[in-house]
């Protein structure tokens, strides 16, 4: 029964906002919805300390654990919790699904198999594995100047070890000895010589980013701007810039270039001037 005092909403027109408040009433909408948003991805980006993993599929396999691995990669199994990757095995009933089985993929019907390559993952064939995880370093693989990995030339397993090791230098993921893995490639930069770079005792990475850069040879500044990094001992006394007690006042100091000027050509070191010249 209709209460009488009850207005007729079915006789009443529906009042429609004006143009002002029907516009305001979206912005302010808009702006909260807004500020939900950033707040979410403030607390997905800011807040959560662990990685979310996409993990690897095998058509027909299952996830069987890292005891099932051991039976035929004893060693590697035995030393993987002193590895980085090490953190990402799961602890309880879901750990099945991580540990070996996080990179390489389920292992049924591998252990079936009896081994082979056909019916497991393999991140030194293909670095998309590892991309799973490491996004930015697929980024700097985009860059102009990179190593050959998305081309397929060169995978993350020549130069790290992601089985064994903290990330400490000296095993895991970080590279044992900047200078002796890069130079199982670079062997003409790796010396000895009679004239040293300093800079090669610190480490590859002191001037190179080995992932990928926007400069020429992976560098990771442009021409004079690296070497002044280091060389920045200079004098300057009525027109002249005296660095390392030279002169660089005039010539191709101003153009911006040490190496590429045809001065300081030798800058891994020379055999024939300690001003790492030809």
């Amino acid at each position: 029964m209709k209460n009488e005092n009850q207005p007729d909403l079915n006789n009443q027109p529906i009042a429609q906002p004006s143009g002002h408040t029907w516009v305001a009433s979206v912005v302010r909408w808009g702006t909260a919805a807004a500020g939900v948003l950033g707040a979410v991805m403030m607390v997905s980006c800011s807040t959560v300390s662990r990685t979310v993993m996409d993990m690897p599929n095998i058509p027909g396999a299952e996830f069987v654990g890292n005891e099932n691995c051991s039976q035929c990669h004893a060693e590697t199994v035995r030393d993987f919790h002193t590895s980085t990757h090490a953190r990402l095995q799961a602890k309880g009933t879901n750990a099945v699904q991580l540990g070996c089985e996080g990179c390489h993929g389920p292992g049924s019907l591998h252990a079936q198999a009896g081994g082979g390559r056909n019916n497991i993952l393999n991140p030194r064939r293909d670095s998309e594995t590892c991309f799973k995880c490491h996004l930015d370093k697929r980024g700097e693989f985009s860059l102009p100047h990179h190593h050959p990995v998305l081309e397929g030339k060169v995978s993350c397993g020549d130069c790290h070890n992601p089985h064994k090791g903290s990330m400490i230098a000296g095993g895991g993921t970080q590279m044992t000895s900047e200078k002796e893995t890069c130079g199982k490639c670079h062997t003409a930069q790796m010396g000895p010589f009679v004239f040293e770079h300093e800079a090669i005792r610190e480490g590859c990475t002191t001037c190179h980013k080995p992932h990928g850069s926007v400069n020429r040879r992976l560098l990771t500044e442009r021409n004079s701007t690296l070497c002044l990094k280091c060389h920045f001992q200079e004098q300057q006394t009525a027109g002249a810039l005296y660095i390392g007690g030279g002169n660089h006042a005039t010539g191709r100091m101003k153009e911006g270039t040490c190496f590429s000027g045809g001065c300081h050509e030798e800058v891994h070191g020379s055999n024939v001037h300690s001003s790492l010249r030809y």
